[in-house]
């Protein structure tokens, strides 16, 4: 049986055409929330792009609180509760659920 990630990488695939890994998903969500195209980035532009998601992801866990868009229509959030210590497979966890949960609320999954 296959697991709601492994799900949601094949829908991903299949609709970009491209086999995603885990930033690749952030960098979209990053995308979406900020209603980018896709195009070519710089590093410190995907960087930035990839914070938006993370804190988008974040936000339903009580981590970040959004705090409006600036002049330019980038978003900001405040740091609301530290996030813990967590190993690297503890991190990957969080972030998969949480991306799973976007896509939920989204309606793709």
């Amino acid at each position: 049986m296959k697991s709601e990630w492994q799900i949601l990488l094949e829908k991903l695939k299949a609709r970009f055409e491209v086999e995603p890994d885990i930033d690749a998903v952030i960098f979209l969500i990053g995308l979406q929330e900020l209603g980018k195209p896709f195009q070519k980035y710089k590093k410190d532009e995907k960087l930035e792009i990839m914070h938006v998601a993370i804190c988008t992801l974040l936000e339903p866990f009580g981590f970040y609180e959004f705090e409006g868009k600036d002049a330019d229509g980038w978003p900001h959030w405040k740091i609301k509760d530290q996030l813990p210590h967590l190993d690297e497979k503890q991190q990957n966890k969080l972030m998969i659920d949480a991306i799973l949960d976007y896509f939920k609320s989204q309606e793709f999954i």
